[in-house]
């Protein structure tokens, strides 16, 4: 009895320990947890195949006045309102139209009673009031060209189906099945993909937009430390990964250097956001094998994912955004930073990713919008399909990036908001795309740029960057 009861105890012990750790997180805005507990849930993904795209046709518009017209024309009498019944249970919204041709409610009937079905009387459009702005494109199928059904809608995108049970495709799916499968597939029909599935994304984002640069919060040229001094804080806190603190520390026991933590923390967001711009538009020359992967940082206590878009040839970091979501929007915003430094997409662009099937849902969404490219997936930590044995080197090369960022960020122990995060990750890009030397690369930078090349120390190319940076902001309001 007595060992049931301390094994009770320590379980109840270690569970007061969480909730204080993260009360603890939630008043300091920043993680407390020991590295026991600093361990993120790590869940296999589920195998995902996304199908061709469908046979899309638009509806054609039509307006109802022109129609009423040509009826009057041709029957030599007007076509008249639907006569409702006195006794009639059933009501079509006065504010209901004809998704086609814009025709009021009176014309509307109510097809099949109250289940929300309707049809227009004058020109025959069978619609309902849930999916009336859907219908402004019909998805068919494209083996057995039947109307695809909206069976589900997701934060990011509707899903339709076809249900036609004779369709080839529904039809090949079921015959390549084994005998144990199909007992399988009796008793748990969800567990398999028999069905053709399209998925229609509805958030408002184009593809290839460019985003407008913000001001930074302090003026560069007002701060009180001189620029050669701005230049060791980057070295030290970005180059070998101090934290804010050490790096203040370091500043007045060597350099006699009086500066708070908090001021290095400003100078680096204002640094962040002048450099940010002339980082992602700069004209890279870029191969055509990009490998992706996402990664755990800490923001404000709380897990966030930081999708790392990487040139397995070039060395070069293409897109690096941070997001509180590991989702499909976050991976399409991602990956359209990378499409936004080419000046024209390869034909051949590869792009590897692990199994997490959200990068196949962005591959589809932009096969949407006329943007096509290879997606190789490299699952697990071993080879167990020819995909796999491949691509892992590419896969291998973005997993080095992420332990050559986590060696950089492990001393911050996490941000204390999404501001502080985005600038410590644009600095590191800067740092790793422009300063930093490559061993593959015969020990140069991924970017050579002369006028950095030129400079005798990291601390002034860090103020040099800075300075063409600027220039950079100054030439594009000039424009």
């Amino acid at each position: 009895m007595l060992p049931q009861f301390i094994t009770y105890l320590l379980v109840f012990i270690k569970l007061q320990e969480r909730i204080i750790l993260a009360l603890l997180g939630i008043i300091l805005g920043k993680s407390v947890a020991s590295a026991q507990f600093d361990e993120p849930v790590n869940k296999p993904y589920r195998k995902m195949e996304v199908d061709d795209l469908p046979i899309i046709e638009t509806l054609e518009k039509l307006d109802y006045k022109e129609l009423l017209s040509n009826h009057l024309s041709k029957h030599g009498k007007e076509l008249k309102p639907v006569r409702r019944h006195k006794n009639s249970v059933v009501t079509v919204p006065a504010s209901l139209t004809c998704p086609k041709c814009s025709a009021p409610s009176s014309y509307l009937y109510a097809n099949n009673g109250d289940k929300g079905q309707y049809q227009c009387k004058v020109c025959a459009c069978l619609f309902s009031k849930q999916n009336r702005f859907e219908k402004e494109a019909i998805f068919k199928c494209p083996h057995c060209f039947k109307t695809l059904e909206k069976i589900k809608e997701r934060k990011d995108f509707y899903v339709f189906k076809c249900k036609k049970n004779d369709c080839p495709y529904y039809q090949k799916k079921l015959n390549q099945m084994s005998k144990e499968e199909k007992e399988r597939f009796k008793k748990d029909p969800q567990a398999f993909k028999v069905r053709f599935i399209f998925r229609v994304f509805h958030f408002d984002f184009k593809p290839l937009s460019k985003e407008t640069p913000e001001k930074p919060k302090v003026d560069l040229s007002r701060i009180y430390v001189s620029p050669h001094t701005l230049g060791l804080i980057l070295t030290y806190h970005v180059n070998y990964g101090l934290s804010a603190r050490k790096t203040a520390a370091l500043m007045y026991d060597v350099h006699q250097v009086k500066v708070s933590h908090q001021t290095i923390l400003n100078y680096m967001n204002s640094v962040a956001l002048v450099t940010k711009p002339f980082v992602d538009h700069y004209p890279y020359e870029l191969s055509n094998s990009i490998c992706g992967d996402e990664t755990y940082i800490r923001v404000k206590g709380r897990w966030h994912y930081l999708f790392f878009f990487f040139d397995a040839v070039k060395k070069i970091i293409l897109s690096y955004p941070v997001s509180p979501n590991r989702d499909t929007l976050s991976a399409i915003k991602a990956l359209d930073s990378v499409f936004q430094k080419y000046k024209e997409i390869p034909e051949d662009l590869t792009v590897v990713v692990d199994g997490n099937p959200i990068y196949m849902l962005a591959q589809h969404y932009f096969a949407q919008h006329d943007i096509h490219f290879d997606i190789h997936r490299v699952i697990g930590l071993t080879n167990e399909d020819p995909v796999s044995t491949e691509y892992r080197p590419l896969k291998q090369i973005i997993e080095r990036l992420n332990r050559s960022f986590k060696g950089n960020y492990r001393a911050t122990t996490g941000f204390g908001s999404q501001e502080g995060s985005v600038s410590y990750v644009t600095l590191f890009v800067a740092y790793f795309n422009f300063l930093r030397p490559h061993a593959t690369l015969e020990n140069k930078v991924p970017v050579v740029i002369p006028e950095l090349e030129k400079m005798p120390n990291m601390p002034e190319r860090w103020t040099k960057l800075i300075e063409l940076s600027q220039q950079y902001l100054m030439d594009k309001q000039a424009a």
